[in-house]
């Protein structure tokens, strides 16, 4: 256990995130990198899931479409499809990621599993406080706009303080009808 504990511990957190895509709305990672970091082939991990597809309903895992894997190799800093296995990957949500370790059963699996989901729970975490600031900076927009609005008023109301309209002048001259 302490060398599965070890190699838990020196994977950094950073590590991680940047293997975790959004796709179809979805966090999700690749079972390349999810083979990588349970420790298993990933040709193993594809067989595994294979045997326990009742387990994966579709929004936990499912497979990328070849326009969805060109993107994933131009988007993003994987060097070719050659990568990602060869054949279309597999990507799983952070239910699947949790059920892989279920189906898995190796103490790395099961303490990688729960690192993922930990970070998973962060980014959800960062993403509600990210709309909360949003929504908090667009009510103080609105305030400003609003009182952007009140201040112009405010300094209408001065400029006629300030230079009232000077008074009709009585005409002179001849006037007719005098």
């Amino acid at each position: 256990m302490t060398m599965n504990k070890s190699k838990y511990l020196i994977v950094p957190d950073e590590i991680l995130i940047n293997k975790i895509y959004i796709l179809r709305n979805h966090r999700v990672m690749i079972d390349r990198d999810l083979a990588e970091l349970y420790g298993v082939q990933a040709k193993r991990l594809r067989e595994q899931v294979k045997r326990n597809l009742n387990r994966f309903p579709g929004n936990f895992m499912f497979q990328l479409t070849e326009k969805e894997t060109d993107l994933m190799v131009s988007q993003n800093a994987i060097p070719s499809k050659q990568h990602l296995g060869g054949a279309l990957p597999y990507v799983f949500t952070e239910h699947g990621v949790l059920m892989l370790a279920n189906i898995l059963k190796s103490e790395e699996a099961i303490q990688m599993s729960v690192r993922i989901i930990e970070i998973f729970v962060r980014m959800r975490a960062l993403l509600l406080t990210n709309t909360e600031i949003l929504l908090q900076l667009e009510k103080m927009e609105k305030q400003v706009v609003k009182n952007n609005e009140d201040i112009k008023m405010i300094f209408t109301a001065l400029r006629q303080i300030l230079n009232p309209p000077a008074p009709p002048r009585k005409k002179i001259g001849y006037k007719a009808g005098d």
